[in-house]
């Protein structure tokens, strides 16, 4: 399970500039690799079947893209809060994510805009073999 260190913040005028975000580290495994795979219809046999990815020269099943994603997006909406949208999002892929690590996002703003209420974050995401995912989120509260 993923252990959360950080508030929900939901009020756009208590974010400032440079604020970090706390860290959210969340368990890679087989299943949550497997299952965001077949979920998002990524039937390359490298995410899915162990077999297949060690005779492609990987380790294991290795994450794909529209998981780590998904994840990106937890990170940022969980800590931005339900009420917030996130409306743009850039992201860059490093090393990949094999089952049996763990995933640590940190982040910080980077820009506040008050005429439409939104904020930038710079993100990234490291495991044990570095930079799995680095990137922006534009996010915009009510």
């Amino acid at each position: 399970m993923a252990q959360r260190s950080r508030p929900c913040v939901q009020a756009f005028d208590a974010i400032a500039v440079g604020q970090a975000i706390g860290a959210l580290d969340v368990p890679i495994t087989a299943a949550l690799i497997t299952g965001g795979a077949i979920a998002t219809r990524d039937y390359f046999p490298g995410h899915i079947d162990s077999e297949a990815a060690r005779a492609l020269g990987s380790q294991a099943v290795f994450m794909n893209i529209l998981t780590t994603n998904g994840l990106v997006q937890r990170f940022v909406q969980g800590w931005s809060g339900p009420k917030s949208r996130l409306c743009d999002l850039k992201i860059k892929l490093g090393v990949p994510h094999y089952p049996g690590d763990t995933i640590r996002f940190t982040g910080s703003v980077t820009d506040k805009r008050p005429q439409d209420r939104s904020i930038e974050l710079s993100f990234k995401g490291v495991n044990s073999l570095g930079s799995h995912v680095t990137g922006t989120a534009r996010v915009r509260f009510p």
